[in-house]
């Protein structure tokens, strides 16, 4: 769950799938970020520098904008049960719950979950973790698609599943209630500092 650029040396992994978060923890800090869906170990390397600049602005934004009972946090573990984990670019959660929570997230506690769609992560964003997402009851779900101005998808829970998303590109301030108010741009999620 490390950060940093990943390594060329291979790594072996303790466990068999299906794994379990349990196995999970027991993984080495090799610059990868390991999920989990259904047991399926999901890999991805650090995000690249623009994506960096993307989650940096919208915390920035989301923090300005937040009342103090809510706490946006960059990269937040979610273990979702014994055999799903992510990790999420954003959440949002009621700053009570950030004291009392040791290393992982409980789906009722994620107000907001945000991610970053790249090249690698198309399907994972677009539809596996949109569905894994609104299984788990998580009431609000931002989909960022940086190669498409950017713009922001926002898909509200109806039942046991998320609306159609409302769509709102680049160049349009986006004026959202949920989970507190909060308008940006999101072409401002790209621009440089200054």
């Amino acid at each position: 769950m490390a950060t940093t650029e990943p390594t060329t040396r291979r790594t072996v992994l303790q466990g068999e799938p299906p794994f379990t978060v349990d196995d999970l923890l027991t993984f080495p800090d090799d610059g990868n970020r390991y999920e989990l869906f259904n047991g399926s170990l999901l890999v991805s390397p650090s995000p690249t520098p623009l994506h960096q600049r993307a989650i940096a602005r919208l915390l920035r934004i989301l923090e300005d904008a937040a009342p103090p009972e809510f706490e946006p946090l960059p990269e937040a573990n979610l273990r979702v049960g014994p055999r799903d984990f992510f990790i999420p670019d954003l959440v949002v959660v009621r700053a009570e719950v950030v004291e009392d929570t040791e290393l992982m997230f409980a789906p009722d506690d994620i107000l907001l979950a945000v991610e970053l769609v790249s090249p690698t992560s198309q399907m994972r964003d677009r539809h596996m973790k949109r569905s894994a997402y609104a299984a788990a009851g998580i009431p609000l779900y931002w989909r960022i698609e940086l190669g498409d101005g950017p713009s922001l998808h926002v898909h509200e829970l109806a039942g046991d599943d998320y609306k159609p998303a409302a769509k709102h590109p680049a160049g349009q301030v986006a004026t959202l209630f949920a989970p507190f108010e909060v308008s940006f741009d999101p072409a401002a999620l790209l621009r440089p500092r200054g």
